[in-house]
């Protein structure tokens, strides 16, 4: 072999090495963001959960997750509610209510009220 052939023989050499490293890191980080949506708590909830309170339909999004998995949903005029996985949807600070008031996920996501983002 010549010394140019083996130049870029090398050279191509480190280029499949620097790719195969590359592909390596991508899928660490695949993997890494593949366990992060299992644990992610905003995953096991809608994003908007829309009700009707007071003669005025509202739109409540997403706003927290507790280490306890509470979830709080705010709307406009600043309205809140909470809900957990297993629980039903309270008001926060508003005693009146609307149509979300004491239902569960299941049942925010069998009357259409429950959105949830498409990916």
């Amino acid at each position: 072999m010549t010394r140019s052939s083996l130049v870029t023989m090398k050279k191509s050499l480190k280029t499949v090495v620097a790719t195969l490293a590359a592909i390596w890191m991508m899928l660490g980080v695949l993997e890494v963001s593949a366990a992060y949506a299992q644990e992610d708590p905003f995953a096991q909830f809608p994003f908007v959960i829309t009700c009707k309170n007071k003669g005025t339909q509202l739109a409540f999004y997403l706003s927290r997750v507790t280490e306890d998995g509470t979830a709080t949903y705010l709307a406009a005029d600043r309205l809140a509610g909470t809900i957990t996985l297993d629980g039903n949807a309270k008001a926060v600070g508003d005693t009146v209510g609307g149509t979300c008031l004491g239902k569960t996920l299941e049942q925010l996501r069998a009357s259409g009220q429950a959105h949830d983002l498409k990916p």
